[in-house]
């Protein structure tokens, strides 16, 4: 298979790409073209890739090749975890992100003194590696309350809504309709008719250690303030406020209410049709079979 990508680069005057946008991209049968017409020669330049598959699970070398991976992510041409992103963070710049586009961290004090002293329109968002998605890419059906939640490299299905508390990653994101109001972490997916509830949190791969890529199967519910450190299957529950790691002691229940077992929780990791709950009067987290499916309400999630 053939990757073809064409974009633009923005070029501080120290000569360092800060960012490339590709419109136009030809992954194997599936393509996004947009004409590039023209380019601003002093801090713009034309970037071209050529690659084969084998390239996509080779160790970033560049910032043209760290965003051209994000933006496949997030044209949804390849699933969250399925690309090398080695070396990721050790190759983007750090860049000041403004109503002007990227720049340099090298330049941005000066460029902020000169805003204030002229028409003050220089408005700074960010300070970070990562732009938002839809700075580059805007998905398909999809409702974004706050964009500055959602980083470039998330992957976002039709049907998804995400309210202003919700937070999607890069390398992360929706495998169908979802309510998001909680936080999707690097590396985390969830399944189709999965709801994230408000103040909710997903164990990511970024830091504390954690190697295990979390997701969450379809009809999920995770309450608001909650969070897990390990996978749902389908058809499965958290109540509000329980967070589970994977060495959460977890009291297995029978459905005639009888304890049955005493395990970790990393051992009912991915198993579905479970709900998790804390005890009031004994604090004890349990799980037991889920009788109810979640449901999202359709005329949220048509996104039309």
């Amino acid at each position: 298979m053939k990757i073809i990508a064409k974009g633009i680069a923005n070029i501080s005057s120290q000569d360092e790409v800060l960012d490339v946008f590709f419109p136009c991209i030809q992954f194997g049968d599936n393509e996004v073209f947009k004409e590039i017409n023209n380019i601003d020669k002093k801090f713009q330049k034309l970037v071209e890739i050529a690659w084969n598959e084998e390239d996509l699970y080779k160790p970033i070398e560049s910032v043209s090749d760290a965003y051209l991976k994000l933006h496949l992510i997030s044209y949804k041409f390849v699933l969250p975890n399925t690309l090398n992103l080695e070396n990721l963070f050790k190759i983007l710049p750090n860049v000041a992100w403004t109503n002007k586009g990227p720049i340099s961290m090298n330049n941005i004090e000066n460029e902020l003194h000169l805003s204030k002293e002229k028409n003050n329109d220089l408005f700074i968002r960010s300070l970070d590696k990562f732009p938002c998605l839809t700075d580059y890419v805007i998905p398909k059906k999809v409702r974004i309350a706050d964009a500055s939640r959602v980083r470039l490299g998330a992957y976002l299905s039709e049907g998804t809504t995400i309210m202003q508390e919700g937070f999607v990653n890069f390398n992360a994101g929706t495998l169908g309709k979802a309510m998001i109001e909680g936080r999707i972490s690097a590396g985390v997916v969830v399944g189709n008719n999965s709801d994230l509830g408000g103040g909710s949190s997903t164990m990511g791969t970024l830091s504390g250690g954690n190697n295990e890529k979390i997701s969450l199967g379809e009809n999920c519910l995770l309450g608001a303030n909650a969070g897990i450190g390990i996978s749902l299957g389908d058809n499965c529950t958290v109540e509000a406020g329980l967070y589970i790691t994977s060495g959460t002691k977890i009291h297995i229940i029978e459905s005639d209410e009888k304890e049955i077992n005493v395990i970790k929780a990393k051992e009912v990791s991915g198993h579905s049709n479970l709900l998790f709950y804390r005890d009031s009067l004994s604090g004890k987290v349990i799980a037991k079979r889920n009788h109810k499916t979640s449901s999202l309400n359709e005329e949220l999630h048509k996104n039309d």
